[in-house]
């Protein structure tokens, strides 16, 4: 016998990942992993059960999750074969959807459809362009060469009249390797009348056999032959990745071999191992506080800036406001360059078109002063940067507070140390401005 248990309905239903294992059994039952202790044997009640289950996540308002359902069916009527019914993709959020429900949804499918191992059945309403088909796009992102990808075409009995899907069933318009098989599943109609999946099928049948389009690979389209197809099919996709999934096990089985073998062997309170931990924990630091400054780390911070982004802020905008901030009277520089050149001339007359050397570097030295504070400071800011930093980085060691004290001490001096070096260095750039000596006062005689 056809079981129907699926919730069907309006809108979107299928708000989690459903992983159904049909296991070839005597017995026919289902069981669900959340109540494994309950077999069900009236399918009434697994349907109600997925509803149930789905709205105890997500909610009663059309909340979608991306934690599965995991559901076992039992039945001498059905070949072994493990789907995963995912949501459907939806562009607009209703209910208690986020806004970006369409990018969450396709983040969701992702996940199962770019397993090598796993076989995408991207489904297709024949009412609708092939050409905007989202099932068909992305499982041309994950699987480019068409290699794990079957067309599965629905609603062909829709199609306005004059029109079929002939070309796309006969893999002509939008070639898969593994091609196209049309299916005629029943109306919301029909599910409201409890109509029978046998007579759906028998329908179905006829439908293939009777339409002039179709008639000629009517033994190739319907849903009894999907279901054969997928169990093929599964059946040599496996066994074509079953070497390099045997290699990975081994690989992952002699990697295990080695770690029990390091733990038979284990003390608790062996000084080699805890110096062995210690010294793992230092290196991390230092691995996370390099990938924090030159860019590199496993997960980036799409909130705000940090680490050697910060720093680059403060030399790249920071220190050029600093530089602008700084302010000179124009009439008041053009008259000290006067003073200069005149000074250096003394009692001579001045000529010449030059400014002479010394006139000149005793106003740019007067100048270049100026730039010390903002360097300082631009100093103590990248300083403050390196310090968060490294509060960050030891944020890790929180299991062990002594540890993570030292460590943020011994660092945070070291930085101390360089900073009044590298403030010296700095200095030693600038030169330092001196103004010139008073004149003494003497008392000159007034000749008569």
């Amino acid at each position: 016998p056809c079981r129907d248990f699926l919730p069907r309905g309006s809108g979107i239903v299928t708000r989690r990942p459903l992983i159904l294992q049909l296991i070839f059994s005597k017995t026919e039952y289902a069981e669900f992993l959340h109540c494994k202790s309950k077999k069900f044997t009236d399918f009434d009640e697994v349907r109600q059960e997925i509803e149930a289950e789905t709205d105890r996540v997500t909610g009663t308002n059309k909340g979608i999750s991306p934690v599965p359902i995991n559901l076992r069916v039992y039945s001498p009527h059905v070949l072994n074969l493990t789907l995963i019914d995912l949501p459907g993709i939806t562009k607009v959020p209703v209910g208690d959807q986020p806004q970006d429900i369409e990018y969450q949804i396709k983040d969701m499918i992702l996940q199962f459809i770019s397993r090598e191992s796993s076989l995408i059945l991207a489904v297709t309403p024949a009412n609708m362009d092939l050409a905007n088909s989202d099932a068909l796009k992305m499982a041309k992102e994950v699987d480019p060469q068409g290699l794990r990808t079957i067309g599965v075409i629905t609603k062909l009995d829709l199609m306005d009249e004059g029109t079929d899907a002939r070309d796309v069933l006969e893999n002509k318009l939008l070639p898969l390797r593994r091609g196209y098989i049309g299916v005629v599943n029943r109306s919301q109609k029909d599910i409201d009348g409890k109509k029978d999946i046998r007579a759906a099928l028998a329908a179905e049948r006829k439908f293939f056999l009777s339409h002039p389009a179709y008639r000629h690979m009517a033994d190739r389209m319907g849903t009894p032959h999907l279901q054969k197809v997928l169990n093929q099919q599964l059946t040599n996709h496996i066994r074509e990745t079953l070497p390099s999934l045997r290699s990975k096990l081994q690989s992952q089985l002699l990697s295990l071999e080695k770690e029990v073998e390091e733990y038979k062997n284990f003390r608790p309170d062996d000084p080699t191992r805890k110096t062995k931990a210690l010294l793992q924990m230092v290196q991390q630091f230092g691995v996370d506080f390099e990938k924090r400054i030159e860019g590199s780390g496993d997960q980036v911070d799409t909130l705000e800036l940090s680490g050697g982004a910060r720093i680059n802020r403060i030399f790249h905008e920071r220190f050029p406001f600093e530089l602008v901030k700084m302010e000179f009277d124009e009439k008041d520089l053009r008259r000290e360059i006067s003073y200069a050149i005149k000074n250096i001339h003394g009692v001579r007359q001045v000529t010449g078109l030059f400014t002479p050397d010394l006139a000149f570097e005793a106003i740019v030295k007067k100048q270049v002063v100026k730039l010390k504070e903002p360097c300082l400071k631009c100093v103590d800011l990248v300083i403050q940067e390196l310090i968060n930093t490294v509060r960050q980085c030891t944020s890790k060691l929180g299991s062990y507070p002594r540890l993570r004290e030292e460590t943020e001490r011994i660092v945070t001096t070291h930085i101390r140390e360089r900073e009044g070096k590298t403030k010296d260095q700095v200095s030693s750039f600038i030169p330092r401005h001196r103004p010139p000596p008073s004149a003494p006062c003497r008392r000159l005689p007034i000749p008569r």
